[in-house]
């Protein structure tokens, strides 16, 4: 979560005003004064006036709606806010008091077992979101070698993890937990991490290699077959044995579904040891769950696992986080059943038309260059362009979110990584509840501000910023 100063001038007097008085003279729908900003009030006011001024107070956030950089759901049924409504007070992590919540939490693990083509008994959990399940995936796998390395008489004390273009989530594992991050920067002509990459950066310390089903700053899927084979002749050739951990954040509800018959990513794979997934992003669910899996038992070392007493039997738990709601893994459940694999494939295979249709458009200026056209094949529903070599528009990416966000479009420009760290680039995100209609709204308001500001030029600092940050 963002970290929060408080202010330094002091606290308020409490008003004159005695506090019957002031909860009974005026009619409870007015506020006669300004609400708390920096004291904890002396006495409450009236719930429908404080409802009000807070409700109107959110109307100054971003329209969730047009919010196309968030990956994140928008929209849920009317029966997901009513399972919510049950679940407020359960807490997810009391599996004694609350024994159904968690056999619908182990019911979603098979089933994503199932999903993820796991070969036999795998091991998973649920957790706040992908962030939590990437870190949980990392310690195991940073356990694995520690303990591996001890075996073997080796030190332990400089570990290593090669990625390419992450989110930012495994800078902070890798800081958190002392790793040595090789994260290959991006090049022109190659976005997403190569195995010819990963062989010139693994060694002994290596705790594993983190290819993306799903790249944040393009949505590219990486090559994970291809990643693991190259692993695979590496072990071969030296003796080393790399695990494969894969942040599926996005891409893992989203390929078995558009994309089944691609190239294997997951647990098909027998170097992939453990996935990542985002339930609150193309899961579908609402905010506030991720998932992890590992490929058995085995890759998950009871070193990490706390045992507490279940219904009189043992139930093991793993998790950075302890009291957690459990509406969110509900809704989850109600998702998978509600919609099935039939279902999912509806749902992703409209938001990756809608992405075809917005890169068709985009690709018809002179002055755009699409990177990713949305194709399910290829990566998640988005579409990215820069501007087109040697074009000169007379503005920039920046100054095209600027305008559009005057229309409450939120269009993220931001750099890439590595030698694209300079230069600009632009996304449209695809949801379920951005529709076709919503599209043709949005390119009709690109297309005036593009004329807009060939007519109006501005006088922009062309150098890298960002109107959206990869969090």
């Amino acid at each position: 979560m963002p970290l929060h100063r408080s202010t330094t001038r002091p606290a308020s007097k409490p008003s004159a005003q005695t506090p019957a008085a002031s909860l009974a003279s005026p009619p409870e729908f007015l506020l006669t004064e300004e609400l708390p900003r920096d004291h904890f009030p002396v006495s409450g006011g009236q719930p429908h006036a404080i409802h009000q001024a807070i409700a109107e107070e959110l109307l100054l956030d971003g329209n969730s709606k047009q919010n196309l950089a968030t990956f994140c759901q928008t929209w849920e049924a009317p029966e997901v806010h009513q399972l919510m409504d049950l679940a407020i007070d359960k807490n997810l992590i009391d599996k004694d008091e609350y024994p159904q919540t968690a056999e619908i939490e182990s019911r979603c693990v098979r089933m994503l077992a199932d999903l993820w083509h796991a070969p036999g008994e795998a091991m998973g959990c649920s957790t706040v979101g992908s962030s939590e399940a990437a870190m949980l995936g990392g310690m195991a796998a940073k356990w694995r070698w520690r303990e591996k390395q001890k075996a073997a008489g080796k030190p332990t004390d400089r570990p290593n993890m090669v990625c390419g273009a992450v989110q930012i989530c495994w800078h902070k594992f890798a800081r958190y937990w002392d790793i040595e991050l090789r994260e290959v920067g991006m090049r022109a002509g190659r976005l997403c991490l190569d195995p010819a990459d990963v062989l010139e950066r693994v060694d002994e310390n290596t705790i594993f290699v983190v290819p993306t089903m799903g790249v944040t700053y393009h949505g590219l899927y990486e090559d994970v077959a291809g990643i693991a084979a190259a692993l695979d002749e590496h072990h071969a050739k030296t003796g080393v044995d790399i695990p494969i951990h894969v942040d599926a954040a996005s891409g893992g509800f989203l390929a078995p579904f558009t994309a089944p018959d691609a190239a294997a990513w997951d647990f098909r794979l027998p170097r992939v040891k453990s996935i990542n997934a985002s339930g609150h992003k193309f899961g579908l669910a609402p905010l506030g769950v991720g998932w992890v899996m590992w490929r058995e038992p085995t890759d998950l070392p009871d070193d990490l696992v706390f045992h507490v007493s279940y219904l009189g039997g043992d139930m093991p738990t793993f998790q950075i986080n302890f009291s957690r709601p459990a509406g969110q893994v509900i809704a989850q459940y109600y998702d998978f059943v509600r919609l099935g694999r039939e279902g999912y494939a509806a749902i992703h295979g409209q938001a990756h038309a809608v992405a075809r249709v917005c890169a068709e458009e985009l690709a018809g200026y002179d002055c755009f260059r699409i990177l990713h056209d949305g194709a399910a094949e290829k990566g998640i529903p988005a579409v990215v362009w820069t501007l087109a070599d040697g074009a000169a528009p007379g503005f920039t990416l920046y100054d095209l979110a600027d305008r559009l966000r005057m229309r409450g479009w939120q269009v993220p420009a931001y750099p890439f990584t590595g030698e694209l760290a300079d230069q600009a680039f632009q996304r449209i995100l695809v949801r379920r509840d951005f529709n076709r209609e919503m599209a043709d709204l949005l390119l009709r308001d690109i297309r005036t501000a593009v004329d807009h500001l060939k007519a109006h030029p501005p006088a922009s600092d062309a150098s890298p910023r960002r109107s959206y940050s990869h969090t």
